[in-house]
């Protein structure tokens, strides 16, 4: 994966482009700026609703700070998407992590 300051250099070149902002989200989760995590998955979904695994890790972002209902809205959120886009794989795993939620 590339480092942070490769993505932000990716972003600027192309600032909606949603695997950019995913990628960030994704790094920034892993360092555990969790904040800063969310900002960026809201900025991908922003620019691709339909993305449920997006959703998805919203919601494991927001679970880990123990944000719980958010991350439950995050993931009935990412349900509607994955509906949206015909993808059973997410709508699966979306439906696991909505039952562990609640």
């Amino acid at each position: 994966m590339p480092s942070i300051e490769q993505l932000e250099k990716l972003l600027a070149a192309d600032p909606p482009d949603p695997f950019t902002l995913y990628a960030l989200a994704q790094e920034y989760a892993k360092r555990g700026e969790t904040e800063r995590a969310i900002a960026f998955y809201d900025r991908s979904i922003a620019v691709s609703p339909d993305d449920g695994y997006t959703y998805f890790h919203k919601a494991r972002a927001l679970q880990s700070a123990g944000r719980v209902p958010e991350a439950t809205a995050a993931v009935r959120a990412g349900i509607a998407a994955a509906r949206r886009a015909g993808d059973n794989k997410a709508l699966n795993e979306l439906g696991g992590l909505l039952d562990e939620l609640e």
